[in-house]
């Protein structure tokens, strides 16, 4: 196994222990004779000198990837990029995001710093930190402090390093070819999608398409007590091909900010 396969590998068993639904999906499609192909994972963070983008992408590039993308969501005030595999197309993209700290209150700036000092230097210097988990101590009354101005940045501290979502590519599927079919396969065995900005984030003419599962709640043991709270989702993603014949492999900055919202804690169908 290469080094990135044993990432992506670690990833995932770290990702479906604590999201079931992926790996329910995950078996539904390969009874149908489909080989799953991850299009990205996502990964979150802080955008602190320690913690950031600047920091991590190192990681993520000694793995032979490198940045294709800048994004910016004002409204949910982070900054992201994604990455490509430098050789091999055909591996998945990797999107890494980070909350611009400096924007919010004092005192969510406390909090994140003061997790942020929990952690170790050191930590960084493999990849293995990316899959490493919660590298802190978190309080209840820290998460829902910053689950009021930000659900990003408490999912960040309650659930630290992991995918925030793996996504399937519809390219590769043989008995969906369109993202709706698919949508209504996953709504029929019971699933329940994240209808922010529509059930389909995207079009044909923005040469992407995506929609996502809501996260289900997992219990999480915070330092005083333990609680349920939303964790990953799984995406489902079609892209479409540019002027050079080329499938598009970037994103829309509107459709991954309703993405974002699949880890909601308010976000139920109908609401």
């Amino acid at each position: 196994m290469t080094a990135v396969d044993a990432f992506f590998d670690s990833l995932w068993q770290q990702y479906i222990a604590i999201n079931p639904q992926a790996k329910a999906i995950h078996q539904l499609l390969n009874q149908r004779g489909e080989h799953v192909i991850n299009d990205h994972i996502a990964l979150r963070t802080f955008a602190t000198e320690k913690l950031g983008i600047t920091a991590l992408a190192p990681l993520i590039e000694s793995l032979g990837y490198e940045v294709q993308g800048h994004y910016d969501f004002a409204a949910k005030k982070l900054n992201a990029v994604h990455f490509e595999h430098s050789e091999n197309p055909h591996l998945p993209k990797i999107f890494l995001s980070e909350l611009k700290v400096t924007e919010f209150s004092e005192s969510l700036q406390s909090i994140i710093s003061d997790l942020d000092q929990q952690v170790h230097s050191q930590e960084l210097e493999t990849v293995d930190f990316i899959y490493s988990g919660r590298p802190w101590s978190l309080t209840f009354s820290d998460y829902i402090s910053l689950l009021q101005e930000s659900e990003y940045a408490a999912w960040t501290a309650a659930f630290g390093y992991r995918a925030n979502h793996f996504t399937v590519s519809i390219n590769y599927l043989t008995t969906f070819f369109e993202i709706e079919a698919l949508n209504h396969f996953l709504l029929s065995a019971g699933f329940s999608l994240n209808e922010s900005g529509g059930i389909v984030k995207g079009t044909p003419a923005q040469l992407l398409e995506q929609s996502s599962t809501l996260a289900d709640l997992v219990n999480v043991e915070f330092s005083d007590v333990s609680h349920a709270i939303p964790a990953c989702f799984y995406e489902f993603a079609k892209r479409y091909p540019q002027d050079n014949g080329r499938l598009y492999q970037g994103f829309i900055a509107a459709s991954a900010d309703k993405i974002f919202e699949s880890t909601d804690s308010q976000k139920k169908p109908g609401h």
